[in-house]
């Protein structure tokens, strides 16, 4: 019997633990709910509260706060096989907003449900621990990324982020990833202007370690750029 490929989700946690036919059936069902959410739409609204966690089946989300004076800074970009709201869940209000980048679909899991489920499977349980630990350690790089690495290796570094992110779901190598954003989620991440991520991009092409065209990053020396990005 053909078995059908592994979700991103099942790809991500495989990675963390071995997963029995159980735990994988449960994903399977937990994603089959899945639901679309347009773009324009916050899925996720910084302040809400009982609000459940969710999926990402598909498509590209960023999260992100909006400063009493109306700055918006966007902490992290969310790819399949990432979970939505799961600190909020637990926190019981959201302390940050969730917006859509492309056409997104989406599976909502309560709170509730996801207790039970980690309950019952300790060991996906901690798989999911595992992966939301790593996805927390990123935020910690972004913070040394704006406070440390200038823009070239800032820029760099987060790019070579998202390509690991992506290679461990089946959407990216080392040879490069599609990349839906445009320079101004790059400059909202980064702490830098537009113009500026423009003028880093630009470098970087010219050194001959990434090229950003037309929805693809490329890592045209994939070793000189980890060197590069320290």
């Amino acid at each position: 019997m053909h078995q059908p490929s592994p979700t991103p989700l099942e790809r991500k946690l495989s990675a963390f633990a071995v997963l029995a036919s159980e735990e994988r059936e449960i994903l399977t069902n937990l994603q089959g709910r899945s639901r679309p959410i347009v773009v324009g739409r916050d899925l996720v609204h910084q302040g809400q509260e009982k609000q459940s966690a969710y999926i990402l089946t598909k498509g590209w989300v960023s999260s992100y706060k909006v400063s009493m004076e109306g700055d918006r800074q966007i902490v992290d970009f969310q790819v399949p096989g990432d979970f939505l709201g799961l600190r909020s869940v637990l926190l019981k209000t959201s302390d940050h907003s969730i917006e859509p980048i492309t056409h997104v679909e989406v599976a909502e899991v309560s709170s509730a449900e996801l207790l039970s489920i980690f309950s019952s499977h300790p060991r996906l349980a901690a798989a999911v621990l595992w992966a939301a630990s790593r996805d927390e350690a990123m935020v910690v790089e972004h913070l040394i990324d704006i406070g440390r690495r200038n823009a070239a290796e800032r820029t760099a570094h987060f790019l070579l982020e998202l390509g690991t992110r992506l290679s461990l779901v089946g959407l990216g190598d080392r040879t490069g990833f599609e990349c839906p954003l445009t320079q101004y989620h790059l400059a909202d991440a980064l702490g830098l202007s537009a113009v500026h991520v423009n003028r880093v991009l630009r470098q970087l092409r010219e050194e001959h370690l990434l090229t950003f065209r037309r929805n693809r990053v490329t890592f045209d020396a994939y070793d000189r750029l980890v060197a590069f990005a320290g």
